[in-house]
């Protein structure tokens, strides 16, 4: 391999004879084809914002999982969810969940909190000059909202959080970003706020970083499993005793017991959530609609809670606590994402928390389903027959 540089137009890098070039400089450097990468059927021009030194496309194969019943109060009624995979029996796995739940009438979802972050850390003398500093925020919030909103339409600065450590101030400045997943957003509106910060703070500031980690971007946190990034969202269902007996072949007992040995095993093992598998129906909708794939790290995470009611039937919920969606900006107005964003109803403005009622109700039918094949013993059997491809 040589070190000479990607071919690249100064004039307009976005066009199908400059991803041509990539193509053959690449092909002539790993002495290798890309024939398939090069077929695509949208315009380049399309693409600015969304990648640098396009030269291509990774094809996913796409199936649609369902008909999912959703009870929510933004998604309601029935949808086919698309899901981009390689992994045999995934879409099969969650299609019998859909089945399973909207023979019980279907997932209830609700949306209870949203907010997205961005953490600036400030450094000052001594501890005391951090709590002052902390007491004149708490002053101007006002001040600093305006500073922060000036910088966006759908941005609102909803609140504040203080965090104290050594002679250190982090602040975890949460806002609505509407239907957009908000970092970018919440960056420049934050960054707006720290500059009117030190402009008028009247005492001495040693140090700041518009990013202390606190925001824990594209990364697992337990304060976004307790405060949130992005939507918390939960799902919840009660499977009739008949039903997961017919169609699943188990029974409530044996679903609770699995829970539980389940639970004490993933305390063992240090999980940082008791869900059996959200990060596969997230990741695979999330590459489907064009989300940042990389937010599968906060909201993968998963709350699960199991009882066997009064009744005999069985109560099945998922709080995820950190799902961030969007359903405008970034990868969302890509031509294959759009189109599978339209087919839910999910593409444009004010659809954000339909979306995420849709992919929570989701993940609670991959959950189940998984979760019956392993205590019925389906679950070997159904991946020697549907997740074997060897060529």
């Amino acid at each position: 391999m040589s070190s000479a540089r990607l071919p690249r137009d100064s004039d307009n890098d976005y066009t199908h004879e400059a991803a041509a070039r990539r193509r053959a400089f690449i092909e002539s450097q790993g002495q290798c084809s890309l024939e398939h990468v090069g077929s695509y059927s949208f315009d380049p021009a399309t693409l600015p914002g969304n990648i640098e030194n396009f030269t291509g496309v990774v094809q996913m194969p796409l199936g649609y999982a369902g008909p999912l019943r959703v009870i929510g109060e933004h998604a309601h009624g029935e949808f086919y969810v698309p899901m981009a995979t390689t992994e045999g029996t995934l879409v099969a796995s969650y299609s019998r969940g859909m089945r399973l739940t909207r023979e019980a009438g279907g997932v209830t979802t609700t949306v209870v909190d949203d907010a997205m972050q961005r953490s600036p850390v400030f450094a000052f003398d001594d501890a005391r000059g951090a709590r002052e500093f902390g007491h004149w925020i708490n002053q101007h919030f006002t001040d600093i909202k305006a500073a922060a909103e000036s910088t966006t339409r759908s941005g609102r600065l909803r609140n504040i959080e203080q965090y104290a450590a050594s002679r250190m101030l982090y602040l975890r400045f949460n806002y609505t970003t509407g239907d957009a997943a908000g970092q970018n957003l919440c960056g420049k509106a934050t960054f707006a706020a720290c500059r009117w910060i030190l402009d008028n703070y009247p005492g001495a500031i040693g140090r700041y970083f518009l990013s202390g980690n606190m925001d824990t971007d594209k990364k697992h946190s337990q304060l976004n499993t307790l405060h949130s990034r992005g939507k918390r969202v939960i799902a919840e269902v009660t499977l009739p005793r008949d039903l997961l007996r017919d169609l699943m072949r188990t029974t409530p007992e044996a679903m609770y017991a699995a829970r539980m040995a389940s639970q004490l095993g993933g305390l063992m093992a240090g999980a940082v959530h008791n869900g059996v598998h959200p990060a596969n129906g997230i990741a695979s909708v999330f590459i489907a609609t064009g989300q940042d794939e990389a937010n599968v790290a906060e909201s993968h995470a998963s709350l699960v809670h199991a009882e066997i009611t009064p009744e005999g039937d069985y109560y099945y919920s998922v709080t995820l606590p950190s799902l961030i969606v969007a359903t405008y900006g970034g990868g969302t107005g890509l031509a294959t994402q759009r189109e599978c964003l339209e087919s839910i109803g999910c593409y444009g403005e004010g659809k954000a928390r339909k979306l995420a009622e849709i992919v929570a109700a989701t993940v609670l039918c991959g959950e189940i389903s998984l979760g019956a094949a392993v205590v019925s013993e389906e679950w070997v059997s159904s991946h020697d027959t549907y997740g074997r491809n060897r060529p």
